[in-house]
């Protein structure tokens, strides 16, 4: 694509997003969730390919499905209510629906299967935007209908998320595969929260998006597709071995990194709220992500496979990929969790 279609697709991705997010009237928040669906869909295509065709030929199917459920409570709730803005409906067939497409929209299971194969079959970057800045706009209009939402089906889909998020990524060997199940689960614990702190659920998915861009960025620094490359590292980035495996770890949610501090928060909450399975159940099921994780840093930092002398003085050639930001995400995505009483207190 040239720079002048680029910078509209891209401008017409960013504005679609921010049209739900600024919006109290139904029709203009499904219109933004419509634009930013169909300006993403030539991003995923950028490098024509049939794989990446059959990508966003999936993406379209599943969110175009997802969106007619959308469009079909938001007409119920205007024959119900008789006005356009967002109101706590009682009306469980409205918030049945309106909960059923979001939670399409997100990939969450049990409609969590087009997130892997639209993920593993674009570039990186693009698979980034798609796990990261995709869930913005279905996250804000969960967050403003929190308290009319189905709340079993949240908590069902919550915990078959984390569950099959992390099940699905144990025998994995392609990293967007392995970055879309976490994605996942992930998105199963923003979801157990929201009906009793939205804040949380906010907390959460801005680490989860800078732990995510972040980690995307190192894989795309050295073109890493696969478990296999990443046990080359050692040879061509030594410092970003480091980076990826403090973000692994922070992924996991083990202490003291950032990625700790909402898991925290949420089962504090969660307790405070007098429901004490569901959080023992989740944190025993993110032990499956954390096994996966760890399969990564053990290729990643503990092996050192046999390599030709060449091989072994790449670092020293200059990489013209910017990671610049790189600087800035990595002490948030891992240091940031002295900040975390502050934020609970706030919240």
């Amino acid at each position: 694509m040239n720079m002048m279609l680029t910078l509209i697709i891209y401008s017409t991705l960013i504005m679609g997003t921010l049209i739900t997010l600024i919006s109290s009237h139904w029709l203009l928040m499904w219109a933004g969730l419509e634009l930013s669906m169909l300006s993403i869909i030539p991003i995923l295509m950028n490098k024509t390919n049939p794989r990446s065709t059959e990508a966003a030929t999936k993406y379209f199917l599943t969110q175009a499905t997802a969106s007619m459920i959308l469009l079909l409570s938001i007409i119920m709730t205007m024959v119900y209510s008789g006005q356009w803005s967002i109101i706590h409906s009682n009306n469980n067939i409205i918030m049945l629906a309106l909960t059923l497409s979001l939670i399409m929209k997100l990939g969450m299971a049990p409609f969590h299967f087009w997130v892997t194969e639209v993920t593993q079959g674009t570039p990186l970057i693009q698979g980034m935007i798609l796990l990261t800045w995709q869930k913005i706009a279905p996250m804000s209009i969960l967050i403003q209908t929190s308290t009319s939402i189905n709340t079993p089906l949240i908590m069902i889909s919550a915990f078959l998320s984390t569950l099959l998020g992390g099940w699905g990524g144990l025998n994995q060997t392609q990293l967007r595969k392995i970055m879309a199940y976490s994605s996942i689960a992930h998105m199963g614990w923003m979801m157990v929260i929201i009906n009793f702190n939205p804040s949380i659920s906010l907390f959460n998915l801005i680490i989860y998006i800078m732990l995510t861009i972040s980690l995307f960025i190192t894989l795309y620094t050295n073109n890493n597709l696969t478990t296999l490359s990443l046990s080359y590292m050692w040879s061509t980035a030594p410092p970003i071995i480091i980076i990826i495996l403090m973000n692994l770890l922070s992924l996991g949610g083990l202490p003291p990194l950032t990625g700790f501090s909402p898991k925290w928060a949420i089962i504090q909450e969660l307790v405070k709220n007098n429901n004490i399975m569901m959080p023992v159940m989740m944190s025993i099921t993110a032990l499956l992500n954390l096994y996966f994780y760890m399969r990564l840093m053990y290729s990643t930092t503990l092996t050192m496979f046999p390599s030709t002398n060449n091989t072994k003085t790449k670092w020293y050639f200059h990489n013209n990929k910017i990671t610049t930001i790189l600087s800035t995400l990595t002490p948030l995505s891992t240091m940031a969790i002295p900040l975390t009483p502050l934020l609970i207190i706030m919240n």
